[in-house]
């Protein structure tokens, strides 16, 4: 990348007001990157004319990143608005409008469930990021994070299978990324969040937040921030790792021992 240009980060999935991807979008925005955003919905435009408001630069893009023509689509059309990429956050998954994640023990799920988290949650990825890996090497530089979970990578939960096998998957996919780009400029990094508050928690999951060595859940800033940090040029040492964001969770060994808890 010439140090003279503007940055390019591409974030999918942030078309939640309150979601993590437009947490990244904005603070990346704000970091000095000119920034894309998609999702499944019209709403992504919303999300667009919030960031204009604020003085960034901002364009949004409405696809199913489960579809391989759509990725195709989308990136075609990315790319043209600068004529790069420099910046992919993987952010997209968990769940999209109407089609919530699906919850079941392993022997109740079918495998059309086991399929559709595989494909939203980790195949996504897959997908884009074959898309605008060959112009991040022929440029010699790049940045991709992907956003996985505490979920899958230091621990489960009963009923989540599927999502679990997905950002475990998502630690894999990167850290084989992240050998195969090496020597080419780029780097590959994960951000596992742990309990975050969004509009989409539930009671459950705010006061699971609550029990963390923190005593709250996360912000989507926060996870932000990590994502800025991993995409910036500063970073350009590490790569394969994962760095987690979750209160202090995967460190707990005898929940006893938090009087919270």
């Amino acid at each position: 990348m010439n140090p003279s240009q503007q940055p390019v980060a591409l974030i999918t999935g942030a078309g939640s007001a309150d979601g993590i991807g437009f947490a990244i979008a904005r603070e990346l925005g704000q970091a000095g990157m000119a920034v894309l955003i998609c999702a499944t919905s019209e709403r992504i435009f919303d999300r667009v004319e919030e960031l204009r408001q604020s003085g960034l630069s901002a364009h949004g893009f409405i696809a199913d990143l489960t579809i391989e023509a759509e990725v195709h689509r989308l990136c075609a059309d990315a790319e043209a608005q600068h004529g790069r990429v420099d910046v992919l956050v993987n952010n997209a998954g968990m769940s999209q409008l109407g089609s919530p994640e699906p919850s079941a023990d392993i022997v109740n799920t079918t495998l059309d469930e086991w399929m559709l988290s595989l494909n939203r949650n980790l195949t996504t990825a897959f997908l884009i990021t074959r898309a605008l890996l060959p112009g991040m090497i022929q440029r010699g530089y790049g940045r991709i994070v992907n956003i996985s979970s505490t979920t899958g990578t230091t621990g489960s939960n009963p009923g989540e299978a599927p999502y679990a096998a997905a950002k475990a998957g998502m630690v894999g996919l990167t850290q084989s990324l992240a050998l195969e780009t090496a020597q080419s400029g780029v780097t590959a990094n994960c951000v596992a969040p742990g309990w975050i508050e969004t509009a989409s928690s539930t009671e459950e999951e705010i006061r699971a937040g609550q029990s963390s060595p923190i005593g709250r859940p996360g912000r989507p800033a926060e996870i932000a921030a990590a994502v800025a940090f991993l995409a910036s040029a500063g970073a350009s040492y590490i790569t394969g790792t994962t760095l987690v964001v979750d209160g202090g969770n995967a460190i707990v060994e005898n929940l006893h021992t938090q009087g919270k808890r």
